[in-house]
Formats: structure tokens, sequence, C-alpha cells
């Protein structure tokens, strides 16, 4: 097997990656790939490991020793599946290794907005507190978790883990059925429409993938549909909610907060409304919620499984 990493860096300089060399048996790592870069590099490799680098059916063509692409993330949205299928090249991913780190993020946000932990910690450090006539402040409301409805929309293995975790703190907890997707009993929770689900939720938790169907799923429409304190949390993918109609919604108070890891575009380079000054009640980290060490060496061990089964 002869291996190229196209983007290594992207798994951080603290994980060791000689379970997937010593499977490939050589392989050549680049700690970044820009797309002109491509072509070049993955010339000769009869194997391809990515993050996020982009490979496209030209890519493809030029290389007719290609047979297999790792990637080493979940998300597939950077190959041309169709078109590796066509030519033969097997493309597998990495599943079932964020559970612990994803969820651990998603409640984080959670709970950072329900105590608008945030808010009162820029009051303090703004002098706020000690000019207060009293012992506390009182100035954003708090909501408490216990016996508050979570809805669910993606109920795999990380939609799995937070409702381990919104359980502990007792929130009932109600399945979305995304686009496409029918509604029922799934491990003894309600799985129901969206139009449904919306009205019902006081936090709302995207774990799904993105796709053609789950595009913008979340817009203006259904943010009106949701309870004026409601929160929105997404650790999944930016493309799932419409974020211009979501930062129209924090300003007008349509819903109470939102808590996202993800964007339309990473980095956003180019900007982003959610990214505006003048959002209330908004937190936005930088895709890092699957990002502990221990998850990344997941992702090493379980990529190199993958590509030992041949």
């Amino acid at each position: 097997m002869k291996a190229v990493f196209l983007d290594a860096d992207t798994l951080g300089h603290d994980v060791d990656l000689s379970p997937i060399e010593a499977v490939t048996g050589e392989m050549v790592k680049h700690p970044r790939t820009s797309p002109e870069e491509v072509l070049e590099r993955i010339r000769g490799f009869d194997t391809v490991l990515v993050n996020k680098v982009v490979l496209k059916r030209r890519h493809f063509e030029s290389c007719p020793e290609l047979k297999t692409i790792a990637v080493v993330a979940t998300g597939l949205n950077n190959i041309d599946q169709e078109a590796a299928r066509a030519h033969g090249i097997r493309v597998m991913n990495v599943t079932n290794y964020g559970r612990s780190t994803v969820a651990q993020h998603t409640m984080a946000l959670m709970l950072a907005l329900a105590t608008r932990l945030l808010d009162y910690d820029r009051d303090v450090r703004a002098g706020r507190w000690g000019q207060s006539p009293m012992f506390c402040l009182m100035d954003h409301p708090i909501m408490e978790l216990e016996g508050r409805t979570l809805g669910i929309v993606g109920y795999g293995d990380l939609g799995q883990g937070v409702v381990e975790r919104a359980k502990a703190f007792g929130m009932n907890i109600l399945l979305g059925a995304r686009p496409g997707q029918a509604a029922g009993e799934v491990d003894a929770y309600s799985r129901i429409p969206m139009d449904e689900l919306l009205p019902r939720v006081d936090v709302l938790s995207l774990h799904c993938l993105l796709t053609d169907e789950t595009r913008n799923m979340i817009g203006a429409r259904e943010l009106k549909m949701m309870k004026r304190e409601a929160l929105l949390i997404n650790t999944s993918r930016g493309g799932l909610v419409d974020e211009q109609a979501l930062a129209d919604a924090l300003r007008a108070g349509t819903i109470g907060g939102a808590g996202f890891d993800v964007l339309t575009e990473e980095p956003p380079r180019n900007g982003n409304p959610l990214l505006a000054d003048d959002i209330p009640n908004l937190i936005v980290t930088p895709h890092s919620a699957w990002a502990s060490r221990e998850a990344r060496q997941r992702i090493v061990e379980i990529t190199a499984h993958n590509l030992s089964l041949g």
C-alpha cells in the first residue's frame, strides 16, 4: 500500500499516527494541501487520506492507480462519491469516534446559554457587579433544564450521547424526523415530524449530516414555530440552518439563544451573519467540538483498522 495524507495537520500534532503507518507501510504526510496541489500530490499513490481536502472527478480521471480514499472524519461532502464509484475507488470514513467530546461540547453550549454564563461574565468584567445595589446580578433570565424538553434531530451515535447526558439533567426527550425520515418510536422515544416538534421543544439540538434534504431545514419559517425562549444548538453542520434567518431571529427575540460549533464556510474568511457583534445570546465556537486528543487518536485507530480490512 502506497499512501499519502494530504492534510495531516488537521489531526493536530499530539496524536500518534503510527497505527496508520504500520498498516500502510509507506505514508507521505503533508501538513496541508491547497486545491492547486492536490493532483500533483496524489499521483502515483493507491491510497489517499484526507480530512477536508476536496477530491473531484478530474482527480480520479488523472490517477487510475488510486484505489482507496480514507476520510479521517465522518463527513464525506468533500468527496465526489459518484465519480469515485464510477472509477472503482473505495471511499471510507470514520464514525463513532466523537460521542464523548461532541456530546460534552453540546451540553456546554446548552448550559452556557441556559445560565447566560457569558453575559454574566461580561457584566462582572465590566464592573457591573461591583456597582450592584445588592449582593448579586439578575439581569439575564436563567433557564433550568430540569423538566424542559430537548428535541434531537439526528439520533445516531452523537445524538444518543447527548440524550444520555441530558437525561442526567432531568430533561424530557423528543426526536425529530428530519426531511425524508419516517416518524415512529425509537428506543422508547417518540420521533415526530419537525412541524410538530418545533413548537414543543425548549432546546433543539442538531446531529444529522448535511444533505440536499437537510440543507437549510431550519429557516425563518421553522424559527418562528419555536418558543420565544427556546435554544438552538448545532454541533453538526453549518448548512443545516439558514444563518441569516437565525441572526435575524435572535435580534428580534424570536428565539432565546443559539450555540453553534459549525458554519457554512469554514474557516469563515468571507464573514458570516452569525459573526456580527450585535447578536444577543449567541455562542459560536470554531468547529472544535470534535477535537479532544482522545477523539482524534480514536480517528487514527479506526482509520488504521478500516485500511487493514483491505
